[in-house]
């Protein structure tokens, strides 16, 4: 009996401790958002989310606080309501991995303050300003059937979208789209932007995305990418849908294109290919390499260094892209992969890319250079042939261990094949067009590159609430080995007796540089008081790299086995870099302020093998920041920041490495040149009215370089150029960018209008010497620019966008001549739908540049394009397109620069006229049925 009973206790004891572990707490408090007032006897309900029935209700207390418990697991709804405010309403789901849901604050609005800033349209809200994100509601603007997101960005506010699919949002390129918040194939926007139904997507996100580790924290690091975050319904994360899309045309002109996606659950998957020469390219190579740029090494943001390949030494290094100039073929396809499993604790996220690209042209640039000794006039001629092969495979894993416990693992490489050749003819003259020099060369090469890249990110939430530890792992290997051959014929005229002289080149040259860096950051925060936190950062890192260059002149045999140890280089490079730095946060009400800064010491060590000579170089750099935010309402915000940092000459300014490609412009290193310091002021606004439709984004910046590392320039009698660089103390180098748009809806006439100005500029110095007279020349560049848009859709009729505008471009030097002149710039594009599912679409790009000092030639192009397309179907999936791409044939590829006491200009080889019939099939079967948009 004894037994009996002790067992039904412990049976008793086992079930009500069950419940108890079963059983959850809902707490928070309730406070006015304009006037932070704490609101007493506030109605708090939890109802069934099922059928709404009512679960448990409470009134907050004086402080505004309250608190249910005895809550079992299931789905709720919580409703907060209080008189002459608008109420909170909120989906959520208690389960055994929460005990406590905490609301913290939750900000009621008054409806006055509704009534003044916020009106529902179609009881939507087209914009919702959340502090640095804004929002967009695709509901409150127009999706045709089978149209994309591209289709639907260009309707919003502030945004604009070329003809290759670069986003402009605010002035700012977005590099970055997400689906979902996770990556989409990676580096390319368009993949998402011009395949991606738009009538899928529940709502569009733009804001500064941060890096991991601030994201963790929530203290600003300075890191920040303008992202797109593209959210889907949950009716459209099940099912499949693509398109296919093929056409040829006249001057053998052809494109193919296929993508496949399936969404089920929390899995996507993804295939695409592109086949074309008509410039759809369709994948992004902008991570080329980690690393790269011009010269011998480049900077990283902690000051340390690495070597690179291309730009300044021997080989001219492709990188891949397309940007307008030559003819392109490109075949290009990729897969993609994510998941999340475990209750969302575990996650993968995968992408393999495979592609080839080759783009041919010619190029010939004219230049002036403006000299106290007399001008010298220069003419190229370039055509080329680039060809290159690479594959990326990145993935990454994210594990939530535990409630206050994470792991995310990013693992990325790239192999990459590239041949190049190019041929360059150029002449220098100077007065009475007497020729000074010239060249005849040839540079080809075959390089191969190995990328890669393991990154592990911990973070661990603390017993203390605000107090944070992170731990970031970062290893990276990236390997080229480039093998090419310079042949080159020179000529120069000795002034003295006219006589011209040759000189020939002929080499082989092999390239093998290898770079390593591991690099480990601590970050801790914690919390000084209930409005301020600081964040500790340390971090080192240890880099080695190695660059052997070697040059071979050709012996009797024939052979290339002569080593030319002028333009060979062996240097071996250490550094031992140690960072720390501290940040302190304060948030009170609307206000958001961060200050703080970072130091970096770096111990450099290079060594040249080939001339037994040692290169140590010990500095630290300084890199303070402040942010100040202020949030006026949620459609309504303010930003004021400011970054500093030292930017140390890099070692093609201390010690360039010797290259014979171009004898006409040669650089020589500074061993005694100091750090610059560069400080950037940023600020930005941005408002929404919903009862006007009123858009308002203000941004600008303003950065000055103190001590600036200036090039020192002397050119001779017969336009041979030496490059040198050195400090400058006397004056600072500045730059400035202002950029404002307004938008809003007329509703007289039913259409958008936006209005957008902006200006950018800069001042810098630099030392010109000629006939031995050493001047000081100052340059500014400035540009000032506005713009006048409209837009117009009506349903199932026609839509119209236009974007035209004037600039004027001011280019002043102390030493030569000014270039100034106007231009005006302007895009336009419809659609008009004709009965029997035909539609006929145009779009036209116009581009005017005026004379100016220098270029005593105007210019001016209009393409324009126009598709005439037949729709089949109900759904009207199936299209057949008659297209005619640059109607006009005035597609001519032309570009002007100024820089310093030479103006610049080019034109070159781009696709022009041609005719293309086209079939493309959009497909689709979501949410368990073959859904169509009427």
């Amino acid at each position: 009996m004894k037994r009996l009973l002790l067992s039904l206790c412990l049976l008793v004891f086992i079930s009500s401790y069950s419940k108890a572990q079963n059983l959850h707490t809902i707490k928070g408090r309730t406070i006015d958002t304009a006037s932070t007032t704490l609101l007493s006897g506030t109605s708090v309900a939890v109802l069934n989310a099922k059928d709404s029935t009512l679960v448990k209700f409470t009134r907050t207390a004086e402080n505004g606080s309250f608190e249910l418990s005895g809550i079992k697991n299931g789905k709720f709804i919580l409703l907060v309501s209080y008189p002459k405010y608008a109420d909170f309403v909120d989906h959520f789901t208690l389960d055994s991995t929460t005990q406590v849901k905490d609301y913290g604050k939750i900000n009621l609005t008054g409806m006055a303050k509704i009534l003044a800033d916020v009106i529902i349209k179609g009881n939507r809200t087209a914009i919702k300003i959340k502090g640095d994100t804004t929002e967009f509601d695709p509901k409150a603007y127009n999706i045709e059937p089978n149209s994309k997101v591209e289709d639907l960005l260009k309707q919003f506010p502030g945004f604009q979208i070329d003809k290759d699919g670069k986003i402009t949002a605010q002035g700012k390129t977005v590099p970055k789209v997400l689906v979902d918040g996770e990556e989409f194939f990676g580096d390319d926007p368009t993949l998402v932007t011009k395949n991606l139904r738009a009538d899928m997507v529940e709502s569009v996100q733009l804001y500064d995305k941060a890096s991991d580790q601030a994201s963790f924290t929530g203290i600003d690091d300075g890191e920040k990418t303008k992202t797109l975050n593209i959210k889907l319904k949950e009716d459209k994360k099940n099912g499949y849908f693509g398109k296919v899309q093929g056409g040829y045309g006249t001057k053998d002109f052809y494109q193919g294109q296929a993508m496949f996606n399936k969404f089920w659950g929390k899995k996507k998957f993804s295939a695409y290919g592109i086949l074309g020469n008509n410039g759809t390219v369709g994948l992004g190579w902008d991570d080329r390499d980690k690393y790269g740029g011009s010269g011998g090494m480049t900077m990283t943001d902690d000051g340390g260094m690495y070597f690179s390949y291309g730009g300044g030494d021997d080989f001219d290094s492709y990188d891949g892209r397309y940007n307008g100039q030559g003819l392109p073929v490109a075949r290009t396809g990729g897969l993609h992969f994510d998941n999340k499993w475990n209750k969302d604790k575990e996650s993968l996220n995968t992408n393999y890319k495979i592609g080839s690209i080759r783009v041919k042209g010619d190029r010939n640039s004219i230049s002036q250079n403006n000299l106290t000794s007399g001008i010298q006039n220069s003419n190229s001629d370039e055509s080329y042939d680039n060809d290159m092969f690479k594959q990326k495979l990145d993935a990454t894993y994210e594990i939530k261990i535990d409630t206050t416990l994470t792991m995310k693992v990013n693992i990325d490489g790239a192999l990459k094949k590239s041949n190049t050749s190019s041929r360059f003819k150029t002449s220098t003259t100077g007065e009475n067009d007497i020729l000074l020099n010239s060249s005849d060369r040839t540079i080809s090469n075959e390089a191969d590159d190995q990328n890669f890249n393991m990154n592990v990110l911990l973070t661990k939430k603390l017993k203390k609430k605000g107090r944070t530890l992170s731990l970031n792992l970062n290893q990276s290997i990236n390997k080229n080995n480039t093998e090419g051959y310079l042949n080159s014929e020179n000529k120069r005229r000795i002034v003295e007796t006219g006589v011209i002289v040759d000189s020939l080149t002929n080499q082989r040259k092999v390239n093998d540089i290898t770079n390593n860096a591991f690099k480990l950051n601590v970050a801790y925060t914690e919390p000084l008081s209930k409005t301020l936190t600081v964040i500790l950062n340390y971090g080192l890192t240890s880099m080695n790299g190695k660059s052997d260059r070697r040059s071979f002149n050709k012996s009797g045999s024939g052979n290339y086995d002569v080593l030319d140890t002028l333009y060979s280089n062996n240097f071996e490079l250490n550094q031992l870099i140690n960072q720390g730095g501290a940040i302190f946060n304060y948030k009170k009400g609307k206000t958001v302020v961060n200050f703080g800064s970072k130091f970096s010491g770096v111990n450099f060590k290079q060594e040249d093998v080939y001339h037994n000579k040692t290169y140590i170089r010990n500095f630290v750099n300084y890199m303070p920041q402040a942010s100040y935010q202020y949030r006026f309402s949620q459609q309504k915000s303010f930003r004021l920041s400011y970054n500093g940092n030292t930017n140390q000459p890099s070692l093609d300014q201390l010690q360039p490495v010797r290259v014979n490609n171009d004898p006409f412009n040669v650089v020589i290193g500074n061993q005694d040149l100091r750090p610059s310091f560069r400080s950037n002021i940023n600020a930005n606004y941005n408002s929404y009215k919903v009862l006007t439709n009123q858009s308002i984004w203000l941004s600008g910046s303003y950065s000055f370089t103190s001590n600036p590392i200036v090039s020192d320039v002397t050119t001779d009698n017969v336009g041979k150029s030496t490059f040198k660089y050195v400090n400058f103390n006397d004056k600072m180098q500045t730059n400035f960018y202002l950029y404002g748009q307004i938008s809003r809806k007329i509703k007289v006439l039913d259409m958008n209008v936006g209005l957008n100005v902006d200006a950018n500029g800069n001042s810098s110095y630099n030392f010109i010497t000629t006939d031995l007279v050493r001047n000081l020349n100052n340059t500014k560049n400035y540009t000032y620019g506005g713009g006048l848009n409209i837009s117009k859709y009506k349903e199932k009729s026609y839509s119209f966008y236009s974007r035209f505008g004037p600039t004027y471009n001011m280019s002043r030097v102390s030493v030569g001549r000014n270039s100034d002149g106007w231009g005006l710039a302007g895009y336009i594009s419809g659609n008009v739908q004709l009965p029997g599912k035909i539609e006929i679409s145009t779009d036209g790009d116009y581009q005017y540049n005026g004379k100016t000092q220098v270029l005593t030639e105007s210019f001016k192009r209009f393409i324009w394009n126009a598709a005439l397309t037949k729709k089949f179907f109900k759904s009207e999936n199936l299209k057949f397109s008659l297209s005619v791409n640059d109607i006009l044939n005035q597609n001519v590829g032309f570009d002007r620069s100024a820089s310093n006491t030479t103006i610049s200009q080019s034109s070159y080889t781009t696709i022009q006229r041609y005719f293309m019939f086209s079939l493309s099939w959009d497909f689709s079967k979501m949410g368990g049925g073959v859904k169509t948009q009427k």
